[in-house]
């Protein structure tokens, strides 16, 4: 069966999922996910990757990042995978793979789509009953994008720049987006392209692709999220 197409263009927001091998954890405990964040931001950095959304789940991770090259994603996760499970494997005495394959990814739109995937993202954990509210929940990017906490892995992408001119106006502004739940088709969609590398977006932004790339890329949805 061959493998589904991954796309890549330099300056474009990838959503990016992992998934332990056979579902399994691939986080244990605390030093576990600091680990994982330190690694992360160590190969985003050397390798030209702003990461501006991640969650690091029990047994997989999500993250929206943008890269300054093509390879740039898949070079940030070999780096990652070269360092995290090693790591994991010696700490508990384990032998093998620790991912489920290679990871997943669909290339997002700029805009509304940027802010729907940020919060798919961040909201991974409420939505799998871990906690309430992704306040709760200490391993997103949730606290940096609304709270303003100091994280290292994180960059503002321009659509959350675009929420308002201060730092401050931003958090507030990307916090009001939380007080609505995304709407049904906008997961079905988000999920949808992740799972089969289709980008996230209208068809205008999909022909752009498809002119970059020169190959087709794919319309499984259409328009854009209706409501926000």
């Amino acid at each position: 069966m061959p493998r589904k197409p991954r796309f890549f263009v330099a300056g474009v927001a990838n959503h990016v999922i992992q998934r332990g091998n056979n579902k399994e954890a691939v986080f244990f405990e605390e030093e576990d996910y600091r680990k994982y964040l330190t690694i992360l931001n160590e190969a985003a950095t050397k390798q030209g990757v702003k990461v501006h959304a991640y969650v690091l789940m029990t047994n997989h991770i999500h993250l929206l990042a943008t890269a300054d090259t093509t390879n740039g994603i898949s070079q940030m996760m070999q780096q990652v995978g070269r360092f995290y499970v090693p790591y994991v494997n010696s700490k508990y005495n384990r032998t093998g793979t620790l991912w489920e394959g290679r990871f997943k990814s669909s290339l997002v739109a700029d805009e509304v789509y940027v802010l729907a995937c940020m919060r798919y993202i961040e909201m991974n954990p409420v939505r799998a009953d871990m906690v309430k509210a992704p306040q709760d929940y200490q391993w997103s990017s949730y606290h940096s994008n609304v709270r303003g906490a100091y994280d290292p892995v994180i960059s503002e992408h321009s659509s959350y720049k675009g929420l308002a001119r201060s730092r401050k106006k931003q958090q507030e502004n990307y916090r009001d987006l939380f007080l609505e739940h995304l709407d049904e088709k906008v997961l079905t969609d988000i999920r949808n392209c992740a799972q089969t590398g289709t980008p996230l977006g209208n068809n205008k932004f999909k022909s752009q692709i498809e002119s970059k790339l020169k190959i087709k890329v794919g319309y499984n949805t259409r328009g854009r999220p209706r409501k926000l």
